[in-house]
């Protein structure tokens, strides 16, 4: 095996190790971690103008993984709201999937860019504390649709499985921050099983792209990260449960403006 294909390997198991700590912990699907890193190796190690499809793509397909084994540990701790899921996996699961379909009209600039704004959109509000109203309760079946829709297709579209969304609409409905964590986890999978189907047949017809992929799926990045990330998931979602609220605000709003940063200047 050719040593730049080892260093290869080497990166996606350490960034597998810090995705599955960080998908538990924060209930993000590890997207917001993956993307960032996987345009920067791929920028280094592949010979494609689609990197940041191949990132979003893989990334979908790594959290599909992730998410089973954090929303696993999150149940265990009873702390997932499945009446919520149920409600919000329609509109995920369609939203998802037209997120990855559409993702080939756009060029990697533009998907970088639209990374980068939301992630930092998300960041602000959750750095700001910004309270929802004490009689805010979850809408019905419509609205909790429509709000899947939205939040399916933005996350397929930039790889990141609906935590970063669907944490903040959780708590804007006045569910607790360890709560909306543990059910964002759950609603990460559909968004990365619709996604990454998207992702898959819109590759399908992508002439530059490398070995060993299947539509935009590079699946030694996606095996080497899911070997590492399904050992940590589990140690970051009992943590979870552990660290006080506003800690984990703050923490999640700090890396996402640090990665915001990265995808904006890609």
């Amino acid at each position: 095996m050719p040593e730049q294909f080892i260093l290869e390997i080497a990166i996606y198991l350490i960034t597998g190790t810090f995705v599955g700590f960080a998908a538990g912990l924060l209930g993000i699907g590890g997207g917001l971690i993956i993307v960032p890193v996987l345009t920067t190796v791929f920028a280094y190690f592949l010979g494609s103008s689609d990197i940041v499809h191949l990132a979003i793509g893989t990334s979908l397909a790594t959290i599909l993984i992730t998410s089973l084994s954090s929303v696993r540990a999150h149940h265990q701790h009873r702390a997932v709201h499945w009446h919520a899921v149920r409600l919000l996996s329609l509109g995920v699961l369609a939203g998802a999937f037209i997120g990855g379909w559409v993702s080939q009209y756009f060029d990697s600039a533009t998907l970088s860019k639209i990374f980068g704004i939301l992630e930092l959109l998300i960041a602000i509000n959750m750095l700001l504390s910004i309270k929802p109203n004490p009689s805010r309760q979850l809408p019905g079946l419509a609205g909790n649709t429509v709000a899947g829709l939205i939040i399916g297709k933005l996350s397929s579209l930039v790889g990141i499985g609906g935590g970063t969304l669907t944490t903040p609409y959780l708590v804007w409905n006045n569910i607790s921050m360890h709560q909306a964590i543990a059910t964002s986890t759950a609603v990460s999978l559909p968004v990365a099983l619709a996604g990454s189907i998207g992702f898959i047949l819109a590759g399908l017809q992508a002439h530059d792209l490398p070995a060993y992929t299947t539509g935009y799926i590079y699946w030694p990045a996606f095996f080497g990260i899911i070997v590492a990330s399904i050992f940590t998931a589990p140690i970051g979602a009992r943590l979870a449960h552990k660290l006080p609220v506003q800690l984990l605000k703050r923490a999640f709003g700090v890396f996402l403006l640090l990665l915001a940063g990265k995808m904006l200047f890609f």
